[in-house]
């Protein structure tokens, strides 16, 4: 069904907001009959594009996308019928023959709430590679979107929704509205003129002065709408960040002409494509301007370490569409402070000679919060300093997982043990995470097949990643031979707190150091699907440390990783201790073997 009125704001994309939810009337009797139904539970991703299909946040798409509505956003960026749509919304499946055309399944939330039914019309194939290529530009498994998508099934389903329920959400309840609530919102403020602005980050000074300015300017009220539903790993927590806008727009914002709202959306981190996306859902809450920044919604460099869009490539884009979608994009350039004027300016706009200040993301993290620094006022809110500080302790208190990847026998569980005993004479209590161990009792069913092995590995990084979270030091040392899998596990880590460690040992190396003859049981053909011999084995592109082992003692590459944890604040600079050789060195003057 559609929902229409009428308004003085733009129209929603279409035309109408397509309204998903069943009659109220109706919900007891398709709850039960959905309890009926074999049904799929789907992940998070799928749970926030299910709620805002349902609420038209993605009108005039109504459904999960069919056949002709899937390639065409990815050849042309267009729906079947013409309309500019650029990102696909779908629902994937692995395994088809569960399934027919006609059947009604249930959708399940991962608490096995019944949300939705769907009627399958067409069940088929997607395109995987196309997929990462057209929306993302890349197939660099580097990208968090791309290395998610390689995980999916390879089939979509398609057919119309009829939803029960949407996620019920218990944090910010006031300030979670569907498009038809936000347009009744800024409705009674009066102005047809409305300047959305997207953010996944917290708020500082030079985003309130861009922010108010772009609002002034186009004689517009603001619509703040961050991202709260899946953004980039690594991103700043979303209840540390909402906090932040909260006390922003209490204490420095017009209420009157200023609405503050949360968006549940999944983020595709895909730049350019992922721009012209939210303009389009920022239209169906009722604006018809739009701010896009430098790189915006981009996931950073690649594996080369290039950036994966040009800086501004996303305002191209939507620029080149704004006419035909209905919204103005306007542009987000650099400011920075002039403190002998105290103003923020933009940086193309500096008078000559000037002197200007400014901060990075960056130097935020390193410099100022990881050493329990104040930040200055020019630069941030007195109270968004003071939610920061609340929420991100300094780094010696952070934790970390040092991941040790590398060939069978290559010597990483040896330097884990040392680095293990270095890291508890410095006070830092460790995690360490035995492959043995947590096969019998997290993973234990699971074989060595690439597919047992990735949800091996993944479960680990999950653990890894909580206790890294809440402050823990982690060791985990293990072959984890597919690049895929160990990016999703970095991808689970709050930026920074992921070293990947690299243990380079030549193939011939590890076969001298294999005391159990895997190697020699795995090229007569006893074993089967060994890394290193009959597996492949993907080498990290850009770990955060290499390990040469053949030249190398366990020791002296232990404490090297120690002088990284130092450099990085994680250790106290004056608890770093010179290389001396150790009892083991003098005694082997070699790595010991390891697994």
């Amino acid at each position: 069904m559609n929902s229409t009125q009428t308004t003085t704001l733009i129209t929603p994309y279409g035309g109408a907001l397509k309204d998903l939810l069943v009659p109220e009337s109706e919900v007891e009797r398709l709850t039960a009959h959905a309890g009926d139904l074999a049904s799929i539970q789907i992940n998070e991703r799928t749970l926030c594009d299910l709620e805002l299909l349902a609420v038209g946040a993605f009108s005039p798409v109504d459904r999960f996308m069919g056949k002709d509505d899937y390639f065409g956003v990815l050849n042309n960026m267009r729906l079947k019928d013409g309309t500019v749509f650029p990102i696909p919304i779908t629902l994937t499946v692995a395994d088809p023959s569960q399934f027919k055309v006609g059947q009604e399944i249930a959708l399940r939330s991962a608490k096995n709430n019944r949300l939705a039914i769907l009627t399958i019309e067409e069940i088929y194939e997607r395109d995987p590679e196309l997929e990462a290529q057209k929306v993302c530009g890349t197939l660099d498994a580097k990208h968090p979107f791309v290395s998610e998508m390689k995980r999916w099934g390879r089939f979509n389903l398609s057919g119309p929704l009829q939803v029960l329920e949407i996620p019920r959400h218990y944090d910010f309840p006031e300030l979670r509205h569907t498009p038809k609530q936000v347009r009744e919102m800024l409705e009674a403020m009066s102005n047809p003129n409305v300047v959305a602005f997207q953010t996944r980050n917290p708020m500082h000074r030079v985003h309130e002065e861009l922010t108010k300015r772009a609002a002034e300017e186009s004689g517009a009220c603001l619509l703040l709408q961050p991202v709260v539903g899946i953004t980039k790993p690594g991103d700043v927590d979303t209840y540390t960040r909402v906090r932040v806008y909260k006390a922003l727009v209490d204490n420095y914002y017009d209420e009157v002409t200023t609405l503050l709202s949360l968006l549940p959306l999944a983020m595709r981190m895909a730049g350019p494509r992922e721009a012209l996306w939210h303009a389009i859902i920022r239209r169906n809450y009722g604006a018809n301007h739009f701010i896009v920044g430098r790189d915006h919604a981009g996931p950073g460099v690649d594996s080369t370490g290039k950036p994966f869009y040009r800086a501004t490539e996303a305002r191209e884009l939507v620029a080149e569409h704004e006419k035909e979608i209905g919204v103005k994009m306007l542009p987000f350039d650099e400011m920075v402070y002039l403190p002998e004027e105290d103003r923020y300016e933009q940086v193309t706009r500096v008078p000559a000679g000037a002197k200007i200040a400014n901060i990075s993301g960056t130097q935020v993290r390193d410099e100022f919060l990881a050493k329990g620094k104040q930040l200055p006022e020019w630069f941030t809110r007195k109270e968004t300093a003071a939610v920061l500080r609340s929420a991100y302790p300094p780094r010696t208190e952070q934790g970390f997982t040092i991941w040790f990847t590398g060939l069978p026998s290559a010597g990483k569980s040896t330097i884990a043990e040392i680095l293990t005993v270095m890291l508890n004479e410095r006070g830092r209590q460790v995690t360490v995470l035995d492959g043995d161990v947590v096969r019998t009792h997290l993973s234990k069913g699971l074989g060595f097949s690439r597919e047992d092995r990735d949800t091996n590995i993944t479960r680990i990084g999950f653990v890894a990643s909580e206790i890294a979270r809440h402050g823990g030091a982690v060791v985990y040392a293990a072959v984890s031979p597919y690049a895929a899998t160990r990016n999703q596990v970095r991808a689970m880590h709050p930026d920074g707190l992921f070293f990947e460690v690299f243990v380079d040992t030549p193939v011939a190396v590890c076969e001298t150091r294999d005391v159990k003859g895997f190697y020699a049981k795995a090229r007569s053909g006893e074993i089967k699907g060994f890394t290193g011999v009959d597996d492949p084995y993907e080498a990290p592109a850009n770990p955060e440390l290499t390990l040469p082992t053949a030249n190398r003692t366990a020791e002296e590459n232990a404490r090297q990783i120690v002088k990284v944890l130092v450099e990085e604040g994680f250790l106290e600079a004056d608890e770093a201790r010179p290389a001396r050789e150790s009892v083991l060195a003098s005694k082997s003057g070699k790595n010991g073997s390891g697994h």
